[in-house]
């Protein structure tokens, strides 16, 4: 048996873990830029814990609040240059995906005056600066990769940025900032989540280590996504296990990286803004018949979701989907073309041709 393990980031967990264990952010420097989007931060109470927090410790920080849904290359390079003209000793990112995926490309700009491809590279003469990490959804467990997804308008698609470097320094994890998301948001990143967990562990880079992570994760997720299927209320206790979840999921994806499921998801969010952890389920029922057909075992994976077959499975996504998009033959023509240009193609195992990527998009939209 062969494998390695490393997740460097120093995780908290629990109601309050920011005060609880506000020292730690004091070793990382006397000033801080804050990474958000434009308002979430402020309806869920991340923002004033975090800024209240600096202010007690004599922190100086100043927010960048720019960051859009699936934040473009344009505006990290906007945030790196304001982290660089504050002087900023290490980042905050609060919120979504969309703001740690920021924070983390805005720590590598503001220590590298880089142009976008050496921002893709992962490789970086001045090492980034160091990421606080401060999730409001369950869902991208961005807190624990070493990965940061940017819209390219110049390859009219998403890439990604894959450095060991970028691994937040800390993760605080406080479910309270996960109660003001809608039931809809809820779901989808706990879509997101499950595509971790699942694409993780049916990954041709998964080892033995990371199985049983993956699997701890989608126990959780099914379990509380069928709760929400059934039109039940969630309890803090819930959101909790939701986040802790998700934070498997990323430790997860974090040694497989993601694999079809993701790469056309892609597109779907580039194309049609349908949103990431939505276009991932949209298309993960017939990616698993894809995989069923082709030989993959995927006993354990449904036995832990408490689930009979593929199409049990179906029939769950459905009944969280709700109304599904429709796709165009050209659009699905060129969905499918974008998705084959995607290196987490080569993480699919059995590898998947043009065609079969075709007969995906055509089952999960006709």
């Amino acid at each position: 048996m062969i494998f390695s393990f490393y997740i460097p980031t120093k995780v908290f967990f629990g109601k309050d873990c920011i005060k609880t264990n506000s020292n730690e952010i004091a070793k990382l420097g006397s000033k801080a830029l804050i990474v958000t989007g434009k308002s979430s931060s402020d309806k869920n109470g991340s923002f004033a814990e975090i800024s209240s927090t600096l202010k007690n410790l004599n922190i100086e920080y100043i927010r960048f609040n720019e960051v859009e849904a699936n934040p473009s290359v344009e505006t990290v390079l906007k945030g790196g240059e304001l982290a660089g003209e504050f002087k900023a000793d290490f980042i905050i990112g609060i919120g979504g995906g969309s703001p740690l995926d920021a924070a983390k490309a805005i720590a590598i700009l503001a220590s590298n005056n880089i142009d976008d491809e050496s921002l893709f590279s992962g490789q970086y003469k001045n090492k980034p600066l160091p990421l606080v990490a401060v999730p409001t959804t369950a869902g991208t467990g961005s807190e624990v990769t070493p990965y940061s997804i940017l819209t390219y308008k110049k390859i009219n698609n998403k890439k990604s940025i894959a450095s060991p470097e970028i691994f937040p320094a800390i993760g605080f994890l406080d479910a309270k900032f996960t109660e003001t998301l809608s039931m809809e948001t809820t779901i989808n990143t706990a879509i997101d989540a499950m595509s971790h967990s699942l694409e993780g562990y049916l990954s041709a880079r998964a080892s033995e280590i990371i199985k049983p992570l993956a699997l701890e994760s989608l126990k959780i997720l099914a379990i509380h996504l069928k709760k929400i299927s059934e039109g039940k209320k969630i309890s803090f206790e819930d959101r909790e296990n939701l986040l802790y979840a998700s934070m498997l999921g990323g430790m997860v994806i974090a040694h497989t990286a993601t694999t079809a499921v993701h790469a056309m998801g892609y597109p779907l969010t580039y194309f049609r803004n349908i949103d990431h952890g939505r276009a991932n389920g949209l298309v993960m029922a017939a990616y698993m018949e894809f995989l069923h057909n082709n030989g993959r075992d995927l006993t354990e994976i449904l036995y832990t979701m408490d689930l009979k077959d593929p199409g049990e499975f179906k029939s769950f996504m459905d009944s969280l989907l709700g109304q599904k998009e429709s796709l165009s033959d050209s659009e699905i023509e060129l969905f499918t073309d974008t998705t084959m240009t995607s290196k987490n193609i080569a993480n699919t195992k059995p590898s998947p041709s043009r065609e079969d990527i075709k007969e995906i998009f055509v089952k999960s939209f006709h």
